[in-house]
């Protein structure tokens, strides 16, 4: 087993380089970089000192060339965008600044944000606890609706309870997360109806001055309608996955065996058929919680007012925040690129049958 994970700790290195690549070279054909940016608000900082009464030249800007390579350069020097492409490291060659980018992204040195003067280090700590209470939360909530009902669909397979149960499911999944967060926000966050949770942050203004208790029913208080929000969509999936994963075992030869042996249903059940049908969904946990953790959670961001890790990535993106945007990039990707390990190690963890070694790389 050493040897796999050894050889997968190997490939993680040319499959990170290919997507930070990939990535770094797509984002150089997109209009509105950093630069561009920048000249954009300094040029509407200029109109703004024309609408006062000022002009351009009494700020001390010189006229620019109209045929310098920015649109829209009028009341900026040319030696002025040059010394601000030199900031943004823009006076480099594309693989000179590839290189030098992926060589401090080796010891995690992520740079700082061009328009929030924070180091990004910072800026992912101070977003992380909402990413990590919707994602935590709402993962959780969904195996713990999805397994027992998954397992008791499986038992009642074809009964009017499985039925009416399924048409409950189709019906949660044809819904996008999104307009269920606005329903849950119109009927109990105070939008038409009932106020009975916070619209806005993670936590209330006077959360230090609350007890330990308060501090816990404050914090459950806030997440409550967000991380039902995010758990819609991810348990119907997983319920059906449950189900289909204990009717295929059920019907294996291994079961009717133990049934000919007089083995009890319950003995049945729980001794072989939980076990090799629960495989696939316990180990895939790891992977789910990233896929939560990381995407999706945009629009419940920004329906709840919450500050996390969906909506600053929008924000970097919008802005064109190299720095926020690859130094997020690296870190998310080598982070799930370690956890499909986990999820590999939980495979033989459950079932010891499952060898890896043998598997040539």
């Amino acid at each position: 087993m050493a040897a796999y994970v050894f050889r997968r700790l190997l490939l993680i290195i040319p499959t990170l380089l290919g997507i930070m690549f990939f990535n770094f070279a797509i984002i150089q054909f997109i209009p509105g970089g950093p630069v561009e940016q920048a000249l954009a608000k300094l040029e509407n900082l200029g109109d703004g000192f024309d609408m006062l009464g000022g002009s351009a030249a009494d700020a001390g800007i010189t006229a620019a060339n109209e045929e310098s390579g920015y649109k829209g350069r009028i009341g900026l020097s040319d030696e002025f965008i040059k010394d601000l492409e030199k900031q943004y490291g823009f006076d480099k060659p594309f693989f000179e600044r590839f290189w030098l980018m992926m060589k401090n992204y080796l010891v995690f040195d992520f740079g700082e944000s061009y328009f929030r003067s924070i180091s990004v280090i910072e800026l992912v700590i101070e977003k992380m606890p909402v990413s990590i209470s919707l994602g935590l939360w709402s993962t959780l909530i969904a195996y713990s609706i999805s397994i027992p009902l998954g397992i008791r669909k499986a038992v009642r397979d074809g009964s009017r309870f499985d039925s009416w149960s399924t048409a409950i499911l189709i019906a949660a999944y044809a819904v996008p997360v999104f307009l269920f967060a606005i329903v849950l926000v119109v009927l109990f966050a105070g939008g038409s109806y009932w106020s009975i949770f916070p619209l806005r942050g993670l936590t209330s203004p006077n959360f230090a001055e609350l007890s330990l208790l308060g501090k816990i029913g404050d914090y459950f208080w806030h997440i409550a309608l967000p991380v039902l929000a995010g758990a819609i969509g991810g348990f119907t999936t997983l319920t059906m996955l449950t189900k289909n994963m204990f009717l295929d075992e059920i019907k294996k030869q291994y079961v009717i065996t133990a049934r000919a042996k007089g083995a009890s249903e319950r003995r049945v059940f729980y001794g072989h058929v939980f076990r090799n049908a629960m495989l696939l969904i316990i180990a895939s946990f790891p992977s789910l919680f990233i896929g939560v953790f990381f995407g999706g959670s945009l629009f419940i961001e920004t329906i709840f007012s919450l500050d996390g890790l969906g909506r600053l990535g929008f924000e970097a993106v919008v802005a064109r925040d190299y720095p926020v945007m690859f130094g997020t990039m690296y870190f998310f990707t080598l982070f799930g690129l370690l956890i499909k390990i986990v999820s590999d190690l939980m495979y033989v963890w459950i079932d010891p049958r499952i060898d890896f070694e043998s598997r040539r790389a």
